[in-house]
């Protein structure tokens, strides 16, 4: 295969070895979900596999796109009806493959979301904790309380974070998880973190950071898994030496 294009099983096969997919217990089919055109040449990533992306790649004229969050989730209606139904006929129709990697691209220590995200607000990390050591801990140079912390989220993510807790509260270790794993606080607090941020808040979220005295800091569920998509893009054009554009689809979430 000439450089500028690869192959769709080599490029399939070698995500699944990059991103490790076998070791994981997922509420989706990590993978290839819809199989496109033999060759890829121009790639499209994105966060989630809106009807909205699947347009921009089409305008784009991308042979396949790279998203967290596909289809077919675990407990969700099989049927090929609705939004599932138009989705899924402009990805055949335009013989465009999907591929979608939810807790690998998550976990994943060069590409995944949690150190994507460390990256993008200089945290460092040195500490797992949680159910499959999904959630992250560290420092961050500079940050003295959760003011200073919320005011680098804001700054780095162009997002203002929903904040349950003292703004003047000093901070000592950080605990993180990226999207919805606002369920995790209680392992933060375990693990002895003095905040912890991620993408949304429930309600029994705000009652637990206030009892605790663990701020928790709601970043958006979108805003804060945009980049390990990035990363990962980023390395496979330069792997295989074809295009690569991350398209973001505007969420508040």
């Amino acid at each position: 295969m000439s450089k500028g294009q690869v192959d769709r099983d080599e490029f399939t096969k070698y995500l699944e070895q990059t991103l490790d997919i076998n070791r994981f217990r997922d509420y989706c089919p990590n993978g290839i979900q819809v199989e496109g055109r033999a060759t890829i040449r121009r790639l499209v990533t994105g966060v989630t596999a809106s009807l909205a992306l699947i347009e921009a790649a089409i305008d784009a004229g991308a042979d396949a796109i790279l998203v967290h969050h596909g289809y077919f989730w675990r407990g969700e209606d099989a049927r090929v009806i609705g939004q599932k139904q138009k989705r899924l006929k402009l990805l055949l129709g335009n013989d465009i493959s999907l591929f979608a990697y939810h807790l690998p691209l998550d976990m994943h220590p060069e590409f995944g979301n949690n150190v994507q995200l460390a990256r993008r607000l200089a945290l460092h990390p040195d500490g797992r904790f949680g159910e499959d050591s999904l959630g992250w801990l560290g420092t961050a140079d500079g940050v003295r309380t959760v003011g200073d912390l919320a005011n680098l989220i804001e700054a780095r993510l162009e997002r203002t974070p929903l904040i349950i807790g003292d703004l003047h509260q000093p901070l000592g270790r950080i605990g993180w998880c990226t999207g919805a794993a606002q369920n995790m606080l209680g392992a933060a607090i375990e693990a002895g973190a003095t905040a912890y941020l991620s993408g949304e808040i429930s309600e029994p979220t705000v009652h637990l950071a206030r009892e605790s005295g663990v701020a928790y800091l709601a970043c958006g569920h979108h805003a804060t898994e945009r980049y390990g998509v990035q990363a990962l893009g980023d390395h496979l054009a330069a792997q295989f030496g074809i295009h690569h554009q991350f398209v973001d689809i505007a969420n508040p979430v």
